[in-house]
C-alpha cells in the first residue's frame, strides 16, 4: 500500500530541516553543498533529507556536468495549499465571529464607563 501524495508531502514538511531547505530553494536553484552549508550535519544526511523532499515531489534535482542543482517544485505545494484552504476559511469564519463578540464586549464596557462617570 503506497501513501497518498498529500500525506507524503506533509510527512516531508514535518521536519524543520526540510522546511529550511525548501525556504532556501525559494531563492533559486542551488547545489547540495550550498544547501548543506548552514546545517550542522554531514552531506549524506542532507542528501537523505533531499531524497525525502524529492520523493514527495517538492523538489527536483538534475545533473549538469559535476553540478547537481536542486530546485523547488512550487506547483507541488499547491496540493498542500488547496487542502489548507478549506481550513483557512473555517478559521476566518471563527475569527470574524470572535471579532464581532469582542466589539460587542468593548461597546458594553464603554457604556458602563460612561454611566459610572455620570
Amino acid at each position: 500500500m503506497t501513501p497518498d501524495r498529500l500525506s507524503m508531502k506533509f510527512a516531508a514538511l514535518a521536519d524543520p530541516t526540510r522546511r529550511a531547505i525548501l525556504a532556501r530553494l525559494t531563492l533559486g536553484e542551488t547545489s547540495v553543498t550550498d544547501l548543506a552549508e548552514p546545517f550542522d550535519m554531514s552531506l549524506p544526511a542532507v542528501s537523505k533529507h533531499l531524497k525525502v523532499l524529492e520523493y514527495a515531489g517538492l523538489i527536483s534535482r538534475s545533473r549538469e556536468a559535476q553540478w547537481r542543482p536542486c530546485r523547488i517544485e512550487a506547483q507541488a505545494l499547491k496540493d498542500v495549499d488547496d487542502w489548507l484552504e478549506r481550513y483557512r476559511a473555517f478559521w476566518e469564519e471563527k475569527f470574524d465571529r470572535l471579532d464581532v463578540y469582542l466589539k460587542n464586549i468593548q461597546a458594553k464596557e464603554k457604556k458602563r464607563s460612561r454611566k459610572k462617570r455620570k
